[in-house]
Formats: C-alpha cells, sequence, structure tokens
C-alpha cells in the first residue's frame, strides 16, 4: 500500500479525489532552523523512520509478538465496552455525532452492532473501553502500547477503506511503527524505567504513538510526519492523580484519538515545531515531560533494524487490575497455599497480621477502596481477595464482592511495608505477603515474577482462553473464530477493515 498511497496522500496524487481535506499537502524543507542550526535533528529521524518502515523490516519474533498484543486488545476492549465508564463516554460520543450524520466515513464501535462514529470519536470511546478495566498491556519502561495505537489504525482503516483497501500486513506494519516510536521516546528518560509519578505515561508516549501510526497509514511524507508528531506533542498529557478513578480510562481514549486527529491535521497542511524533539536549549518540546531528556536519533529501517518489542515483550494480565497487583496476587496465592497444607481450609480467623511487602509507590496504596477503579489500584484488596477467594477475576470488583464483610475483616489485619530492596520498577519489583498467626506461626508467599510477565510469558492457549472470555460478553462464538484466525494470519488479510467490522 505504502507506495500507492504515497501518491494518493501526497502532492500531485489522486488523493483530493477521496480526501479533499487531505490534499492540502505541505511541503517545506525537513529542518526548520529555530535559533542556532540543529545538526542530523533527532526529530526528523523519527519522521524518516516512520516513513521508510516496510513490512519487510518486521521480524518473525516482532510479527508473533504483535498479533498477540493485537489479540489481547481487542478482547479487553471488547469486555471494556460493556463497563458504565465507557457508557458514559458513548453517550457524550453519540451526541456530539448526532450534527454531523453526513459523514460519509463512519467507523463501528466495540460490542455496537450497527452504531457508527466518526473516525475520531470511534477512536476515542473504543480506546476508553480498552482501559476501562485496567486490564490492557503493559511495557517496560512503563506504559500500555496498544490501546493508545490499535483503535486508531482500525478507525483509520475503515475511513480509508470505501476508497482504497488497507491490507492486514499495513495494518500490522502501522502498530509496530506506533509501538516502536512509544519504545524509543521512553528511552530518552531513566526515570520512565520506574513506576511513573508525574503523568501516566501512554497519555504522553501513547499519543505520539498514535500519531506515528496513523501518520504511517496514511502514508504521510517526511515533513508531514515531522508535523504529526509535534501537534500530538501539543495535544498530550494526564496527571497520575486520575489514576484510580473514573477518568482514568480516558489516558488511552484521548491518547488514540488525539494521535490520529494529528496525523490528519498535519495531512491536512497543519504546521507544529520541527524540532519538538530535539534538546533545544531554552526552548522545551517534548522535553517538557521528563526531567532527565536526552535525545537520541533513530536508526533508518531496514532489515537488520531490531525493534525494541524484539528485545523486550510486553506483560499480559490474568485480571483486570493495575500491573502491580499482579506480584501481590501471586505471593497470596502462595502463601494461601501454604496454609492450606499446615492448617487445612483457608481460616482467616486465626490470623493476626497480614504484611505486605511492596514497592513505595503511592496510587496504588488504598487501604480501603470505595470503587471498582479504587480496588484495582488497592495491593490490599487484591491480596484480601486472593486470600480469601483463591482467586481474582473481574468479578472480583463487583459491590457484592468488593463489600463483603469477609474483605472488610482482612483488610482491617493489612501492614504495609517498603523494603529499600523492593524498587517500584515492573522488571525489578517483587511481592510478599506474610500472615502471622495468632499462634505465633509465620507463613510466608513471595513472587518475583507472575505468570504473563514478560519474563514467563502466556502460552498461546492460554492468551486464546483468555481473549475467547473477554470476547464472549460481546461476540457469538462462530465470530471470535473468526477475529483470532484473522488476526492470527493478518499477513494474509487483503481488507483489514473487516477486521473491526467483526467487532460490533
Amino acid at each position: 500500500m505504502a507506495e500507492d498511497a504515497k501518491d494518493e496522500l501526497g502532492c500531485p496524487g489522486k488523493n483530493s479525489r477521496r480526501f479533499p481535506a487531505l490534499s492540502r499537502c505541505i511541503h517545506k524543507s525537513a529542518v526548520k532552523v529555530v535559533g542556532n542550526q540543529i545538526e542530523n535533528p533527532v526529530t526528523y529521524s523519527f519522521a524518516s523512520f516512520i516513513d521508510g518502515t516496510c513490512p519487510e523490516h518486521l521480524s518473525d519474533i516482532v510479527r508473533h509478538r504483535s498479533k498477540r498484543m493485537i489479540l489481547d486488545n481487542i478482547g479487553v476492549g471488547l469486555i471494556g465496552s460493556t463497563t458504565h465508564v465507557f457508557k458514559i463516554v458513548l453517550k457524550y460520543c453519540q451526541d456530539l455525532h448526532s450534527s454531523a450524520r453526513g459523514n460519509s466515513h463512519l467507523c463501528s464501535v466495540y460490542g455496537h452492532k450497527g452504531l457508527k462514529l466518526s473516525p475520531t470519536l470511534a477512536a476515542y470511546v473504543n480506546g476508553v473501553a480498552v482501559h476501562s478495566m485496567d486490564f490492557d498491556d503493559t511495557w517496560h519502561p512503563a506504559t500500555h502500547p496498544s490501546g493508545a495505537v490499535l483503535p486508531a489504525i482500525l478507525s483509520l482503516a475503515q475511513m480509508i477503506s470505501p476508497d482504497k483497501r488497507v491490507s492486514g500486513e499495513d495494518l500490522l506494519t502501522a502498530f509496530n511503527v506506533g509501538v516502536e516510536i512509544q519504545g524509543r521516546l521512553m528511552s530518552f528518560s531513566s526515570e520512565a524505567k520506574n513506576i511513573p509519578k508525574k503523568f501516566h505515561p501512554p497519555s504522553v508516549v501513547g499519543t505520539m504513538g498514535s500519531a506515528a501510526a496513523s501518520a504511517k497509514l496514511l502514508s504521510l511524507d517526511k515533513d508531514e510526519c515531522t508535523h504529526a508528531l509535534a501537534i500530538a506533542a501539543s495535544l498530550a498529557g494526564a496527571p497520575m492523580a486520575n489514576a484510580a478513578t473514573l477518568a482514568k480510562p480516558l489516558h488511552i481514549g484521548n491518547a488514540t484519538r488525539l494521535g490520529l486527529e494529528a496525523a490528519i491535521l498535519a495531512a491536512n497542511g497543519m504546521e507544529a515545531n520541527s524540532h519538538i524533539l530535539d534538546d533545544v536549549p531554552s526552548c522545551s518540546g517534548f522535553s517538557a515531560f521528563y526531567g532527565d531528556y536526552q535525545t537520541k536519533a533513530v536508526d533508518s529501517p531496514g532489515k537488520h533494524y531490531a525493534f525494541l518489542l524484539e528485545k523486550q515483550d510486553v506483560a499480559f494480565k490474568s485480571f483486570p487490575a493495575h500491573l502491580g497487583m499482579h506480584w501481590i496476587a501471586d505471593a497470596a496465592f502462595s502463601v494461601r497455599n501454604r496454609f492450606a497444607e499446615q492448617y487445612g481450609t483457608f481460616n482467616p480467623s486465626i490470623i493476626r497480621t497480614i504484611v505486605l511487602r511492596i514497592p513505595d509507590f503511592k496510587y496504588i496504596d488504598m487501604p480501603y477502596p470505595y470503587s471498582e477503579h479504587e480496588a484495582r489500584h488497592s495491593l490490599q484488596f487484591i491480596a484480601c481477595t486472593a486470600l480469601l477467594d483463591g482467586e481474582v477475576n473481574f468479578r472480583s470488583f463487583h459491590e457484592n464482592k468488593m463489600f463483603r464483610k469477609a474483605i472488610h475483616i482482612l483488610l482491617n489485619k493489612v501492614v504495609v511495608e517498603h523494603p529499600q530492596d523492593n524498587e517500584a520498577n515492573f522488571d525489578k519489583m517483587y511481592g510478599e505477603v506474610s500472615l502471622l498467626m495468632k499462634n505465633g506461626d509465620i507463613i510466608v508467599g513471595n513472587s518475583s515474577t507472575f505468570y504473563g510477565h514478560w519474563r514467563k510469558p502466556l502460552s498461546r492457549k492460554s492468551l486464546v482462553k483468555k481473549f475467547r472470555s473477554n470476547a464472549g460478553h460481546v461476540l457469538q462464538d462462530d465470530q471470535i473464530q473468526c477475529v483470532i484466525e484473522m488476526v492470527e494470519n493478518l499477513e494474509s488479510v487483503s481488507d483489514g477493515s473487516q477486521l473491526p467490522l467483526l467487532l460490533q
């Protein structure tokens, strides 16, 4: 698609016949002088990477891992389309969209057959669905890479498809461009390796990744890619204070929507600072987000280019909660099993104190959660639920489970400690649960790596089981099987716009 679309989205070409608004392309020099001349600008290297990446640059490992990410992300988006926060945002978008019924480029919404929205609004609501239960994948450095990218390119595929088919190979390439850009941007900061304190990373790098993936699918030229990234930087950012609230899913929704908007604006001729990723003295660009910002140009794509996804896999969650919860749940399951071996069935009444040894990061330290979103970010609640039930799943966050007397009794026994060697870092942290019994016995459970972490990846069987469970809340069995087959054989799909149509 890339070369044909280059003609269609560039000038001259036939794109003006398809999208008149996109035909106003601006072609200027790749590097604009801001103060002193910048040699080998980093921003332009990123634009060149977006423009130059081709399907043949994706290794077998990258293809395999990214298709797993796509399948998982679709599944969490489908079950997310049943949530309260999704319904709030969908109603808002339907009200916005009611005055634009004449738009011929309408896109589907997860779990709602026949409902169509504009491309950016569809990306927005589907992005919210993806993160509505905090069930989506997590990378290292810490961000949620898939949700910020996939809804944008699925909407864009439908927007483009009436005139030019977007193949599955095109989708796979654009997806990996969006993921790679996020990883490269996070490598600009050592702060990014640790669990965030200031802003939610996908609201920043995710917006940039969505812009990059969308620019790739639109086949923008290097200058337009530069502007798309710069525009996206002006639309990025969300504070960590909104973690554990209804507003957190908006971070992913906004990232995918605003990145898509940035690419479309760039295609329409919108310009922004061509050195947005460069470290320009006395002029903060992307460096405004990171105190220890150190830029580095990205290499040109080619057969021997190593995508970060090849070096660093993602973590998939087995239950819908913040990733840090999975260590403490794993440790709680372990100590529960040891309890059963020693005392028989689990009996909370003989426990005097529950000690959690966890990293010191405030927004997942919630002793008494009052909402499902707080519970998804409460190490105390997850530990007590795992101990009491021997499992944690999406039902664990229903009110009848959250506010049980038995859970409240256990929560009152919890003491939290922050060992110095337990770093707030998804690659280094561990979880430990100690039960101090009334008879003086101590039972300890530890977890340094849970099943689903990149060091212990889910098998295909487990990943597909999770997908079927999630998708089954919305789709029929035959639809579910079609989605699995399409994603796992994405390279052979001739019309990628058919994938989002299966998700209604």
